[in-house]
């Protein structure tokens, strides 16, 4: 899944950035409301983890700007406030949850994992196809009852490519989906990390390329 930390306490968004995408989510992080409203206006998001108290543009404008854009990202809206009435505020604006703070990490993957389930159309969390079962909440996989020890991108890549069901995913989906903003588009990196896919899973291949259009999972 892809998603995007807006924090203004760079530390703190950060750490959680890196946190997530050691559990194979595509992470991009920025500091403020302006460059939040940027960054949704290109990229396509799963999961947006909002802090409300940002400096240049408020993140309750934030919010606002999303719903009113009809994104279909889920908003996990974060503050130091923990009283109910803000609470409530915060949902009030279409955020899709709320975590004050301090919060346990565990907690918030917890709850970006749960919003992705909740994306259009929902996601399963165990994905089953050809044999490969990929387990998302527990973030394992395997082949046949056979463990896959895969690297978190090779996680993302193969995420991404079971969520299509059949369907071919191109090498640019691949890249929007699975890696951040920063990932070069004409980097062999998509082919490399289908490659070594490819091998962890083992014979008979599963992993179908079709020249020209992009990867799928028969």
């Amino acid at each position: 899944m892809r998603v995007l930390v807006v924090e203004d306490e760079q530390l703190l968004a950060d750490t959680l950035a890196e946190g997530l995408r050691r559990l194979s989510m595509a992470v991009d992080v920025c500091y403020d409301g302006d460059a939040a409203l940027k960054r949704v206006g290109v990229h396509g998001y799963d999961v947006v983890v909002l802090d409300r108290d940002l400096p240049k543009v408020h993140g309750d404008d934030v919010c606002r700007a999303m719903i009113a854009a009809g994104g279909e990202a889920r908003v996990l809206m974060l503050t130091a406030a923990g009283e109910v009435t803000d609470r409530v505020a915060g949902l009030r604006l279409g955020a899709d949850d709320y975590l004050t703070k301090p919060f346990a990490f565990d907690e918030l993957v917890a709850r970006v994992q749960a919003l992705a389930r909740r994306a259009r159309p929902a996601l399963p969390p165990v994905l089953q196809r050809s044999g490969v079962v990929l387990d998302l909440p527990r973030h394992q996989a395997s082949r046949d009852g056979r463990h896959l020890s895969l690297s978190p991108k090779e996680f993302a890549v193969l995420e991404v490519l079971m969520r299509a069901e059949g369907s071919v995913v191109s090498a640019e989906d691949l890249l929007e989906k699975a890696w951040d903003e920063h990932a070069d588009p004409f980097t062999n990196a998509v082919r490399v990390a289908v490659m070594t896919l490819r091998r962890k899973l083992g014979d008979p291949p599963v992993i179908d390329t079709l020249p020209g259009a992009g990867y799928r999972i028969a």
